[in-house]
């Protein structure tokens, strides 16, 4: 007789797993991580949802778009998250993207009606460095100095096509010049952001292509202020990160349920000290303690979605040819 009793409790198990719907997100790999915002971000959505909220992790943020042109209308994704708006034309171009209905007030340096993308952070791309060395002021600075950086692959990695639209917003034509002097400071490019963070860490550069947030978390997660982010005469250059839904999900309503879920208190409040970027809507208790100290930019750049799909190509063939010699 125990043997029907656990048949039956196999089976009702089964049935409840059955009728739980699934939300398959795709985002980058750093945010899925223990100490990323994923697992708090889970466990808040599935309190609300009724449902089993999936996140899987694709490197950096321009090989999800890659994946997901891959997979095209099979894809598993029901949302895709950690575009930002240098890949937003691109993405759109494709097709296989929704439109939302999400409103929020954003607290963005950019007025946002995007019908597509629905932004969760933002911030500016920055190298860091040890807080006790005197940094480059500029890119000619550095592409001058002995100082050793390690920079991301633009073609898996969103800071890494930041970082090319940033020269190339700073300085136009002049950009291969630049890059043919910044040549020799690359120690290496990896292809995405963990990993080339990583390598700072560990002594194997002086400099890494981040976010002017980062000491945030050393600061407020190891009371270490040894780090800092260098602002350059040029501007930084700002990245706006978004997610979508996927035009072929079979969970639509739920998809929708995310990305409301994803402008709202509950979701934004997380990111400062998870993803360590500014959120897109300011959480009711404002920023933590030590955002205040942050290096602030005396000049953004961003080039709109528009001009950084045209300016992409020829600034990745400069790039190229600058590292290749």
């Amino acid at each position: 007789m125990k043997y029907l009793f656990i048949a039956a409790g196999i089976l009702s198990a089964q049935a409840v797993a059955a009728e739980t719907p699934e939300l398959t997100v795709y985002t980058y790999d750093s945010f899925v991580a223990d100490w990323g915002p994923g697992p708090q971000v889970e466990a808040a959505f599935e309190a609300t949802c009724g449902c089993d909220l999936k996140l899987i992790g694709v490197e950096d943020g321009a090989a999800l778009l890659a994946r997901v042109r891959l997979e095209g209308v099979r894809s598993e994704a029901d949302v895709v998250l950690g575009l930002d708006t240098n890949l937003t034309t691109a993405a759109a171009a494709t097709g296989l993207f929704a439109e939302h209905s999400v409103e929020a007030e954003y607290d963005l340096p950019v007025a946002w009606d995007d019908p597509v993308f629905v932004p969760f952070d933002w911030g500016y791309f920055a190298f860091v460095h040890n807080a006790d060395v005197t940094a480059p002021a500029n890119f000619r600075a550095l592409a001058e100095s002995d100082a050793k950086i390690v920079i991301q692959d633009p073609r898996s990695s969103t800071p890494g096509l930041g970082l090319l639209l940033w020269v190339k917003a700073a300085y136009g034509e002049d950009a291969p010049e630049v890059w043919e002097g910044l040549s020799d400071n690359v120690v290496t490019v990896t292809k995405g952001w963990s990993e080339a963070y990583g390598l700072f860490l560990e002594g194997e550069a002086d400099m890494v292509l981040s976010y002017t947030t980062s000491p945030a978390y050393h600061l407020i997660a190891e009371d270490d202020p040894t780090k800092a982010a260098a602002v350059f005469d040029e501007g930084n250059y700002m990245q706006v990160e978004v997610a979508a839904k996927l035009a072929a999900t079979d969970q639509p309503e739920l998809a929708d349920q995310f990305l409301a879920f994803m402008v709202s208190d509950a979701f934004q409040s997380i990111i400062p000290t998870t993803n360590w970027m500014y959120p897109a809507v300011t959480p009711a208790g404002g920023l933590p303690d030590g955002f205040d100290t942050l290096a602030q930019p005396g000049k953004a750049l961003l080039l709109t979605a528009d001009e950084a799909a045209l300016a992409r190509d020829a600034a990745l063939d400069e790039w190229l040819t600058a590292l290749s010699q």
